[in-house]
């Protein structure tokens, strides 16, 4: 079984790769079945010449390859029929700027294996760069503050090394005394709290956070039953809102009134009440004016993230009363942090990473007869250019046309 490589096509560049030049040496240690080549690139974290001298042959052509193993979308034009490709799609959800590339993989007979689609039985995600994103936009956050309010000056992550680089930035600061609530249970939330937790601010439950003040800056992490609330005013319960969460309402306002800054590390599912909306943003008990949005839902249930912002011009300002984009530092706005590639500024950490667990979870499928189901439950398409079976509701998005 070969495995490739493949140069990363799509801009702006991403500098991240599945496997690491040690990796791919852990990888045929424990499979010695597997060879691993990898496409030439210019690109990369890691230096063609890091991947020879772990004993992996660089090539121009890799067609010769079984599976493909990238990170970002792959250009139609660059697709091989009749391969497995593993890279993050972003289509499961019917995102019509990717249509046409679902419709290239089907009519190429590509199986193709999206990251996003890697998951357990019960549905939960084995792999993905979420802590990465969580811990470069907390950074991020704690960046703009200094910027904007003049208390001090971080470098940008992507000028940086790797993560050691990063914390010995944050050790050179102070963090005033404010108050920040930070959304979500997952692989992204917990980043954000890793910074925090670097930076040794306080932690506080929930009842604390809303009722009392503090001398020091202190944060509060916060799940969906804090921040969502039945709409009969009966206990909630997890499960039946991810479930169904069309008889909740936000009740994120209670932390809007004693926050200053807001980490948003949740995901949000489909028909889940908004966080905040504009109207939320414009109340005069509002206080919020930092905003380092991680999950960068455009337009959606944080309603200051009204576009992406970028790793160069990683800032912009939200002003409630026009509900306009204004300068992240103008008094009276919401200061945007809402990159949508964040694990891309650290490249070299969240490529380690990410082969870690692609070696654990993924790897051994293709040697056990896939005995965990893991190959089953991902694969989107198949070699006679149908969808599988789970992703048949894809169907009509397949179908239509520009």
């Amino acid at each position: 079984m070969t495995f490739a490589l493949i140069k990363e096509r799509k801009n702006p560049p991403d500098r991240r790769v599945v496997f690491s030049p040690e990796m791919c040496q852990e990888v045929i240690k424990h499979y010695p079945d597997a060879r691993i080549i990898a496409e030439t690139s210019d690109i990369r974290i890691f230096k063609d010449e890091a991947y020879r001298k772990a004993g992996v042959e660089i090539c121009e052509d890799i067609s010769k390859a079984d599976v493909m193993l990238g990170v970002k979308e792959v250009p139609v034009e660059a697709l091989i029929p009749h391969k497995k490709y593993f890279f993050f799609s972003h289509t499961i959800k019917k995102q019509p700027y990717n249509r046409a590339l679902l419709q290239a993989i089907l009519q190429k007979k590509i199986e193709l294996y999206d990251h996003e689609t890697i998951t357990k039985e019960n549905g939960s995600r084995l792999i993905g760069f979420g802590r990465y994103a969580g811990l470069v936009g907390a950074y991020n956050g704690f960046r703009a503050l200094g910027l904007r309010d003049k208390l001090y000056t971080l470098e940008k992550v992507d000028v940086l090394p790797d993560l050691d680089a990063v914390k010995e930035e944050l050790d050179k600061i102070e963090i005033p005394t404010i108050k920040i609530v930070l959304t979500g249970n997952g692989k992204v939330a917990h980043g954000a709290k890793e910074i925090l937790d670097y930076l040794k601010i306080k932690q506080v439950n929930v009842l604390d956070y809303l009722t009392k003040d503090f001398d020091e800056p202190v944060y509060c992490m916060i799940d969906v039953l804090d921040y969502n609330k039945r709409t009969d005013g009966l206990p909630g319960k997890k499960y039946e809102f991810y479930n169904d969460p069309s008889g909740y309402e936000s009740d994120f306002m209670r932390f809007a009134a004693v926050s200053d800054f807001f980490i948003a590390g949740h995901f949000h599912g489909e028909g889940a009440p908004y966080l905040f909306t504009r109207e939320d943003a414009r109340h005069k008990d509002f206080n919020i004016n930092l905003v380092a949005d991680v999950s960068c839902d455009i337009d959606g249930p944080v309603a200051s993230t009204i576009r992406p912002s970028t790793i160069a011009e990683p800032f912009y300002g939200y002003d409630p009363i026009t509900e306009k984009e204004t300068f992240y530092d103008i008094p009276g706005s919401i200061t945007v942090m809402a990159v949508d590639n964040l694990p891309c500024e650290l490249p070299k950490n969240a490529s380690e990473g990410f082969g870690d667990m692609f070696l654990e979870h993924v790897i051994p499928a293709f040697f056990n007869d896939d005995k965990d189901g893991i190959l089953a439950r991902s694969k989107m398409t198949t070699s006679t250019g149908k969808l599988a079976e789970d992703f048949s509701y894809l169907q009509d998005y397949v179908d239509e046309t520009d």
